[in-house]
């Protein structure tokens, strides 16, 4: 099925954009957008795109550590995902480090729950 792989990269795209914009009013004094929809809808593309080219190579390339972390380490890299897109694009702003990583784990809850219905209707 030709269209699948597109469907799957919309999806991502709007879970990131989803749990940004949670994260953003959940740490609105460590994370904003200026309350423009479109920083949110952009930023989550550069975070769908991040996570499907970037994310599989620094997995690869942290493998030690998630083994000996027992995949804790996962936490980290999502950080570091997103901490990026928030330099790449001027858009968005996150203060540290650490409200990156929190935004993350926020981002990987809601993509959770998204992929969890998601697979129940199937």
């Amino acid at each position: 099925m030709q269209s699948r792989p597109l469907y799957r990269f919309l999806i991502r795209w709007f879970v990131s954009g989803l749990g940004l914009w949670i994260a953003a009013n959940i740490l609105s004094s460590n994370i904003s957008y200026n309350r423009d929809f479109a920083v949110i809808v952009i930023a989550g593309l550069i975070l769908a795109i991040l996570n499907t080219f970037l994310k599989p190579l620094l997995i690869l390339l942290s493998l030690p550590a998630l083994i000996l972390s027992l995949g804790l380490f996962m936490i980290i890299i999502n950080g570091i995902i997103v901490y990026l897109a928030s330099k790449l694009y001027s858009g968005l702003n996150i203060t540290n480090f650490w409200a990156a990583v929190f935004a993350g784990m926020v981002i990987g809850l809601v993509n959770y729950l998204v992929s969890t219905i998601l697979a129940d209707k199937n």
